[in-house]
């Protein structure tokens, strides 16, 4: 039986920017956001923050200076993530490129494509996509149908996905597609593409959600060419691929942060004497925030060690989950007996806001009942 191992991490590395710094930076630009658009976050998309970012060369830290990062740590780029998340730095524009495509692309990429997209993703201006899930396959990720065929040396791709974050504004998604077939298996015969959004046959249509908000998409592909070198990685190696990628998806702070705006709105409208009700609330959000972020930088440093924590990023993002649902719905069964003084209705509004927002949390990067199966296969319990 396999042990989830969440080795404690109490000091990060030298070296890091100082935390002063950075919230110094992040006091200047995010002045004029008001709580209920910080409480967007990594939810929320602004160019001109991005591009900020990359000129302070805060994306892609990671990677090799020759690509534009700084090869630093997983644990170095854990430390600014956490402060963009926890002060609600509008960061989706190149979010998606900073915490798994880049790496992706470091990993299976040619040359060619890194030496081309990889700067500019890390300057900011490039943003990314990640085309999994499709229409009538549940969170079954191997029943999609999104084919590939080849075209001559190059890919011909028919086929829909649905829920991509943040369509509308990325360059390129990159997609998991089916270029060969086993009845036996459906997981073999998949393979990723890198695909040019701009490509004729692409269409991407908003969803809208209860908040009024539209940051899910649904694609659709109708008979694209992506060209040869957009292969990633080898052919029927997508499987393999997409779950390495899920590990870098599931397990990083905005698991756990997506709330964190409220919590801190809701201690500034606190009382000198605030109820025991809130008392215990603001104890219990404490507890599971210090606990989820010491098991989330455990799987950091794991992944900087070159690890595969499918399982224990698994268990994080559904915790996480669960725990930022919790706030908002906690806050408002409390708000009665809290004594939270509101003058100005910023509060109220972030708390709406997160109500409405807070379902999705348990859906996006795998609904709850696929993370538990992954966690029971994982602990050898099916």
């Amino acid at each position: 039986m396999m042990i989830p191992d969440f080795p404690p991490i109490r000091v990060l590395p030298e070296g890091a920017p100082e935390r002063e710094n950075i919230r110094a930076f992040l006091d200047e630009q995010l002045d004029p956001f008001s709580p209920a658009e910080r409480a967007r976050s990594w939810s929320a998309c602004d160019a001109r923050f991005s591009e900020e970012l990359g000129k302070q060369g805060l994306i892609g830290l990671t990677w090799p200076e020759k690509f534009g990062g700084k090869a630093a740590s997983h644990l170095v780029r854990y430390r600014i993530v956490e402060e963009l998340l926890a002060a609600g730095a509008p960061v989706a524009a190149h979010w998606f490129a900073d915490r798994q495509s880049g790496t992706m692309l470091l990993r299976y990429a040619s040359e060619r494509q890194k030496a081309r997209l990889l700067p500019r993703m890390a300057a900011g201006e490039l943003y990314f996509c990640i085309g999994m899930s499709e229409p009538d396959s549940g969170s079954d990720l191997a029943a999609l149908r999104t084919e590939a065929r080849r075209d001559g040396e190059d890919w011909r791709v028919t086929g829909s996905k649905i829920w991509t974050s943040h369509a509308q504004h990325a360059h390129y998604m990159i997609a998991l597609v089916r270029t060969g077939s086993d009845e036996s298996d459906r997981r073999t015969g998949l393979s990723q593409l890198i695909i040019d959004l701009s490509s004729p046959g692409v269409t991407i249509r908003p969803i809208e959600d209860q908040t009024g908000d539209a940051h899910f998409c649904e694609i659709f592909l109708d008979d694209v060419l992506v060209p040869a070198d957009m292969l990633l990685g080898e052919p029927g190696n997508g499987w393999a691929q997409v779950n390495a990628e899920l590990a870098l998806e599931r397990s990083g702070p905005e698991r756990f942060l997506s709330s964190h705006v409220l919590i801190e709105e809701a201690l500034k409208a606190l009382s000198e004497n605030p109820s025991e009700t809130l008392t215990a609330l603001v104890g219990h959000w404490t507890a599971e925030l210090w606990t989820l972020r010491q098991m989330s930088l455990a799987v950091a440093g794991t992944l900087e060690r070159g690890g595969d924590p499918m399982v224990e990023a698994s268990i994080v993002k559904d915790l996480g989950a669960q725990f930022e649902q919790s706030v908002p719905r906690d806050l408002q069964a409390a708000w009665d007996q809290a004594d939270i003084a509101d003058e100005s209705g910023e509060l109220d509004e972030t708390l709406t806001y997160l109500v409405g927002a807070s379902p999705s949390f348990s859906l996006r990067g795998g609904t709850r009942e696929i993370l538990r199966g992954i966690i029971a296969r994982g602990l050898g319990l099916r």
